[in-house]
């Protein structure tokens, strides 16, 4: 397997500014920082187990059951906690796609095949898919949506087609939206509506992105089958959410306003740096969450790491080759400093 390597290394390149992790550019809001120093009062009490409280949070903002949540450390710990309890044997990823849904499977021994994403498809889902997970016959499967590197979202009616397949070939489904929150008429896109009637659909979400806190830790996930919910808490340590984190995770939930405002800075920023990237010649894909997919020149990263950026390298991916790299879209002054020396490194 290929070696472990993540974006928002800022301390082993900490003289640069960080384009290669992707949260929502407007920083951690306030409140959730004064929620988290509120919180050292009761640092000499164990966290809530079951986070019950911010599960009641979670359902009312995701107008979903709290029956149907479950908690963790970041969606990172979900996943692990998932392949675990369920164990699956076989596994079909996308590639390229996260790579901690490779890590949690081969940590239970699950064998992994993968379903390769074309560039000359934009890295996106084909229609054949269903047919792939007939002919290969998976106990589980993972789709990222918009999918991490690319940031492509699946069509609605193929992914659809796809959850219906898994139920009928008894193939468990699990759907990552973390970005979700990030692309233009996120509702048109999720599945959280079809849970009920799918007990076999687990969907993956954060707070990380959303509220840019990666350093809190905290994610959930939603299924209607309560026996799958009882089988992850029973592999999870009681204390998987610290008392920090469900108190941060409250306190976000109520800044609607800053999401929004977020969102706004995303769309305009992208489309402005997408035309920007295009004019020095790179090859950039339709992104559509809140970073940028494209193709450049093979030591590109070392080049802006000289000049103090740090983009994420994407040759690590399966499916991948050296040249391929993604961009988190932040602030315009910060996105004008990368062109800047994207112009300069490049020409």
């Amino acid at each position: 397997m290929t070696k472990h390597i993540h974006g928002g290394d800022v301390y082993k390149y900490d003289h640069c500014l960080d384009f290669s992790a992707n949260c929502n550019p407007l920083g951690t809001p306030q409140s959730v920082k004064q929620a988290i120093i509120d919180s050292v009062e009761d640092l000499s009490d164990y966290p809530r187990v079951g986070c019950g409280p911010l599960k009641e949070a979670i359902a009312d903002y995701e107008h979903t059951k709290k029956e149907y949540l479950i908690c963790g450390n970041g969606a990172a710990d979900l996943i692990f906690s998932l392949s675990r309890a369920l164990n699956p044997k076989k596994a079909l990823l996308p590639a390229p796609t996260f790579a901690e849904y490779e890590q949690a499977l081969i940590s239970v021994g699950c064998e992994i095949s993968r379903y390769y994403l074309k560039e000359e498809n934009d890295f996106c889902i084909q229609k054949d898919y269903p047919d792939v997970l007939k002919r290969e016959k998976p106990d589980i499967i993972f789709l990222c949506n918009p999918n991490n590197p690319t940031g492509i979202t699946i069509p609605q009616d193929l992914l659809e087609e796809i959850l219906e397949t898994c139920a009928m070939q008894g193939i468990f489904m699990v759907v990552d939206e973390c970005f979700l929150d990030f692309v233009k008429d996120p509702e048109k896109h999720t599945l959280k509506e079809k849970l009920a009637k799918y007990p076999g659909l687990f969907i993956l979400k954060a707070f990380t992105k959303r509220y840019a806190i990666p350093g809190v830790r905290l994610g959930y996930g939603f299924c209607s089958d309560g026996e799958v919910l009882d089988r992850m808490e029973a592999v999870t340590q009681p204390w998987n959410v610290s008392t920090m984190a469900q108190q941060a995770g409250m306190a976000a939930l109520k800044e609607a306003e800053y999401v929004e405002a977020g969102r706004q800075i995303i769309f305009r920023e992208s489309a402005w740096m997408k035309e920007k990237m295009r004019q020095l010649g790179l090859t950039v894909y339709p992104s559509e969450a809140n970073y940028i997919f494209f193709y450049g020149p093979e030591d590109l990263f070392e080049r802006c790491v000289a000049k103090g950026i740090l983009i994420r390298d994407c040759s690590n991916y399966p499916g991948l080759k050296k040249g391929y790299y993604r961009v988190a879209v932040k602030l315009h002054e910060q996105n004008e400093k990368l062109i800047e020396v994207l112009e300069e490194v490049l020409s």
